[in-house]
C-alpha cells in the first residue's frame, strides 16, 4: 500500500514526540499546542521555491526536512486515535498543501475527519495557486476555522525569483495576494495568517511593508526565520542577524495589536528600523511583556494564545531561540534587548 496522503500524513518532529511515535523531550520543558500536518506524495512538490525542504528541484537528500525539522510519515487514523486517547494539551490542528492535483481533495477529507473525531481547532495552510473562493468555501464547511498562506517573500520581486519564474515555478506574486483577500472574505477579518520569512534579502523596511499589507487586508503575519534546508538551491544562503529578526518581531506585534502602523515607524537609508513609531514607555512596557518574541500562529481555544507554537522549528534549542513557545523569561528578555539594536 502507498503511503501517500490523505491516509498517511507527515507530522513534524514535536508532533512525533508528543504524540508518542518518536522518543524525545523539549529543551527548557517546552510544550507543544499545535499539531501540524503535512501531505504527503510519492511525486515531489510542483513548487520550486529555492529555500523549501519540498521543493521539486531540491537535491536528492537521504531523508528530507522541511522547516528545519525531519517529517516522519505516519497513517491519520494513528494519528487520530492518539489524539483522542489522551490530546497532550494539543489544542489546534493544521493541515499543510503541497502543490499536488491531489492535494485539496486530501486536504478536504483530513480536515474534515480532524473536525469530525477530535476536539482540536482546524487550521488549513494553503496554495493559492491550486486553491481560490469556492474551495475555500468548501474548506470553512469541512470545519477549517482559520487559514494561512505561505507568501513568504516580502517583494515582488524576491517572490518571482525564488517562487515564481525565476525557478520555472507555478506560483506568481498577484496570485498570492489576491488569496489573502479570497480568504478575508470567507473566514473573516483576523482569521486569516500570511506567513512571511526574514532572510530571504529583503529590507526591513519591506518586510514591515508586507505585514502592514496584509494586517490592511485583515490579515495578521507569522513570521519565520530562514534556515538553509540543505539540497535546496539557497542552502549556502545565511539566516538573518538576531537584530534583524527581533526587529521584525516587534514591528509585526505592534502592527497586528494596532499599536503602530508602517508610517509611523522610521528607516534609515539602508531600509534598517530605527523608530518603532510609538513612546519610549509604551515600548518598554510591550518588550517587558515578551509577547512580540513568542512564536506568531493561529490561536488555541482561547482565542488569543498561539496554538501553532512550533517549538524550536526555526532553530537549534542549542542556540539562541527566536521564536520562544514559552514567555521569554528575565534573562531572555535581558538577551533580547540586547539583540534589538545589534
Amino acid at each position: 500500500m502507498s503511503r501517500t496522503s490523505p491516509y498517511w500524513v507527515r507530522i513534524s518532529t514535536a508532533a512525533a514526540i508528543t504524540l508518542g511515535f518518536a522518543k524525545g523531550s523539549f529543551h527548557r520543558e517546552a510544550r507543544l499546542r499545535g499539531l501540524n500536518l503535512l501531505l504527503t506524495y510519492n511525486e515531489r512538490c510542483a513548487g520550486r521555491c529555492a529555500y523549501c525542504g519540498l521543493a521539486g528541484n531540491r537535491q536528492s537528500v537521504t531523508d528530507p526536512s522541511f522547516i528545519r525539522v525531519d517529517w516522519p510519515v505516519v497513517s491519520l487514523e494513528q494519528v487520530i486515535a492518539r489524539v483522542k486517547a489522551d490530546g497532550r494539551g494539543l489544542e489546534r490542528v493544521c493541515v499543510a498543501m503541497q502543490t499536488h492535483r491531489r492535494a485539496l481533495p486530501d486536504l478536504l477529507y483530513i480536515a474534515g475527519r480532524m473536525r469530525e473525531e477530535t476536539n482540536l481547532l482546524v487550521s488549513a495552510l494553503i496554495t493559492p495557486t491550486c486553491v481560490g473562493r469556492k474551495e475555500l468555501e468548501d474548506l470553512k464547511a469541512a470545519g477549517v476555522d482559520m487559514v494561512g498562506i505561505a507568501i513568504d517573500c516580502a517583494t515582488k520581486e524576491l517572490f518571482e525569483a525564488f517562487r515564481g519564474r525565476g525557478v520555472r515555478g507555478p506560483h506568481r506574486w498577484e496570485r498570492y495576494w489576491v488569496g489573502v483577500e479570497e480568504a478575508v472574505a470567507v473566514f473573516g477579518p483576523g482569521r486569516v495568517g500570511i506567513h512571511l520569512i526574514v532572510g530571504l534579502g529583503e529590507t526591513e523596511y519591506e518586510l514591515v511593508g508586507a505585514i502592514q499589507r496584509a494586517q490592511d487586508l485583515g490579515a495578521r503575519t507569522h513570521l519565520f526565520s530562514f534556515f538553509p534546508e540543505p539540497g535546496s538551491l539557497m542552502q549556502g544562503h545565511r539566516p538573518p542577524s538576531l537584530g534583524r529578526y527581533r526587529r521584525i518581531q516587534l514591528a509585526r506585534y505592534l502592527i497586528n495589536e494596532g499599536l503602530a502602523r508602517l508610517e509611523g515607524m522610521r528607516f534609515n537609508s539602508a531600509g534598517r528600523l530605527v523608530d518603532f513609531g510609538i513612546g519610549e514607555g509604551l515600548l518598554e512596557e510591550v518588550i517587558s511583556t515578551g509577547v512580540p518574541f513568542m512564536t506568531s500562529g493561529c490561536p488555541g481555544k482561547d482565542g488569543r494564545t498561539v496554538a501553532c507554537n512550533r517549538p524550536y522549528g526555526n532553530e537549534r534549542p542549542s542556540g539562541f531561540i527566536r521564536n520562544f513557545p514559552f514567555p521569554p523569561e528575565e534573562r531572555d528578555l535581558f538577551l533580547i534587548r540586547r539583540q534589538l539594536w545589534a
